[in-house]
Order: structure tokens, then sequence, then C-alpha cells
């Protein structure tokens, strides 16, 4: 069974790697290139007209690889794991009606902000409202009505605030991912870091699962996840897929991912962590695009309060820039400040099982 992980993450590698020059090719030829802001730092201007929407060789990637990896090892789809990728491919699709809006009807803006909004709310709704159902014979559904950290706890909050909830986390790691994906690498490598910390947690859950009974070696720790197992085959999907991507994308980049991959790849996250149980967590695991979005958060909050910035410019990666950080530095650095968050995350997540030990 745990074959298929190891399945999913080299088709997704080699779908990316010998997939994206060919998406490349395809949108160079139809001049699908990207658009650049005037009040950006001065060095993004040669990146103007580059490929974007490249998101969509990652989303078909993984897609494919979790398929392919089922069909290969002869175990079925599970119901958390075709949620979760529903949610990413939804999510995408949104991100896609933005992209194109930006590169072929040439208006900057992309979507209207309503349009872009609904969008995202119809998919999130959806996937919590699925998210509470397909309960398995032990009743365990693919997501949880009860606040999870790198557990379930406390009372239970009811379906209708789980959706609000659910909402809250998707849109904010939506936002999250796009607005780290700034620098050539930055957002694709930084999620490579926590799609490995969940492939982890995926496969200590199921070895640790409730299911398994008298096998386990910490019975006062373990784990109620629907489907721990195929949730690690999805995000090993998504680790071999966006390493691949990483190998286009990073600087020079040859093709950025466009809102197309950021909304898809921040929506995966929020499913991923809601549907392992760990909501929570995943503000820790995902640190640095949670620090990347407060900076954001900061710079519009102190400049309506006070008429000041506090960054030259936000999001964060772009103050160091204009500090004169090569774009390399800070993309470097910042993903050590990721490698550290997901350590730390998955640091907590042992810890809380050695506990009740």
């Amino acid at each position: 069974m745990m074959n298929q992980i190891l399945f999913a993450g080299v088709i997704g590698l080699f779908l990316t790697l010998i997939g994206t020059p060919l998406l490349i090719k395809l949108l160079a030829r139809k001049g699908y290139g990207q658009y650049i802001r005037d009040d950006g730092p001065r060095e993004h201007a040669s990146k103007r007209g580059t490929p974007t929407m490249g998101g969509i060789a990652f989303i078909f990637a993984t897609v494919a690889a979790y398929f392919l990896s089922k069909v290969i090892s002869g175990e079925p789809p599970r119901y958390s794991g075709v949620l979760v990728l529903g949610l990413m491919v939804g999510m995408g699709l949104v991100g896609f009606l933005d992209d194109y809006i930006k590169i072929v009807k040439r208006r900057s803006l992309g979507l209207r902000a309503k349009a872009k909004m609904a969008g995202q709310l119809i998919v999130g709704v959806a996937f919590a409202v699925l998210s509470l159902q397909f309960a398995d014979s032990r009743g365990q559904t693919p997501a949880s009505t009860k606040l999870s950290f790198i557990t379930d706890f406390g009372w239970t909050i009811g379906p209708v605030l789980f959706v609000v909830w659910a909402l809250f986390m998707i849109l904010a790691m939506s936002n999250g991912v796009n607005l780290t994906d700034g620098l050539d690498g930055l957002a694709t490598g930084a999620s490579v870091l926590v799609f490995g910390a969940y492939t982890f947690i995926g496969v200590w859950q199921f070895q640790e699962s409730c299911a398994n009974g008298e096998t386990l070696t910490n019975p006062g720790a373990c784990y109620e996840v629907r489907d721990p197992l195929d949730l690690a085959v999805v995000a090993s999907a998504l680790m071999g897929s966006c390493l691949g991507f990483l190998w286009w994308n990073t600087s020079p980049a040859k093709i950025f991912m466009g809102d197309t991959g950021s909304l898809a790849l921040g929506g995966v996250l929020a499913g991923l962590a809601i549907c392992s149980r760990t909501e929570l967590l995943l503000a820790i695991l995902g640190g640095l695009f949670v620090l990347i979005t407060m900076s954001v958060v900061i710079q519009v909050g102190s400049f309506k309060l006070t008429g000041k910035r506090v960054f030259r410019m936000a999001p964060l990666q772009h103050h160091f820039e204009l500090k004169g950080w090569s774009e390399v530095l800070v993309v470097v650095r910042f993903w050590i400040i990721q490698g550290i968050c997901v350590i730390v995350g998955l640091g907590l997540f042992y810890a809380g099982w050695a506990a009740d030990k």
C-alpha cells in the first residue's frame, strides 16, 4: 500500500519535468506572457512577457500522478484524496479565468473582485459541504466539525460554522500563496517543503490510525483521520509535481505559475490540513505564507491609519529586494525560513503524539 506514495511522487516529478517545457512553448506561441507592475522593483521589468499560467502543468501532473499510482498499486481512490484534488482543480480554474482575462483580454486586474470571490466561495463551500459526507464504516468523514491542531480538540462547532471556518482557511491560504508568488521559484519551493511535511504526516497518521487497533505503538494517541494514506499520496504527488515545475520556474524563470497555480496550491494546502485534522498546525507549517500575508496587512493598515509605510514595498520579499538583496538571495533565505517552520511544525506534531504515550 505504501508504494502508492513513491509512485505518485515519481510520476508527478516526471510529468512536470517533461510537460512544463511543452507548455512553455505552447503559451509562448500564443503570446500568453506575464504582466509586470510598473511600481515594482526595476529588475522585474525583464520578466515581462514570460509565459504564465504554468500552474496548469502541476495541476494536471498531480491529478494524473494520483490516479496512475492507484492503477499501478491496484488500490481504489479514496474520498478524502479525491475531494482535496477537486478543491485544487476548482481553485485552479478560478485562477485560470483570472489569468486568461489578464492576458488575453488585456485587462490587468483580471476577474472583477466580486466575480473572483464568488468563484472561490462556490468552490470552497462545495468542498466544505462534501467533506462532511461519505462516512466510512467507523463513522469517520473526510473532515470534522471540531477544530484541530495536531488532532481534533474542543467542542463541535457545527456544520455551518465549519463551512465558514473552512472557507476562511481556503481563502487565507490561497491569498497567502498568491502573495508569495512574486519571485522566481519562491512559492513553488516553499510549497514543496510543506507538501513533504504532509506526506510524512499522512504516513504517520496511517501507521497510528485508531482503525489499526491492537497494532498501535501508542493507543492513547491514535488519529481519527478517514484516509490518511490517501492524503499522503496526494501530498507526494504535489511534492513531485512542484519539484519538476521548480526546475523550470527557478531563477531565471522560464514560466510562472500565475493565479492558476497559486490559488490551486493555497486551496490544496488548506484541504490537506482540514482532512488531516491539522488545521491550526498549517499556520506553522506554512509559516512563510503567513508571514508574507501579515506584511501586506501591516503595510495597508499602517498606511491607512498613519499615512506611513512600514516596509519599502509589500509583500515582504520586495522590501528586501529594494534594500539591495538579489532575487536569488531573498528566495534562498525565505526557503530557509520556510524549512525552519516545517521543522518546528513537525516537531510539535510528533511531540503531541509522544506526550500521550
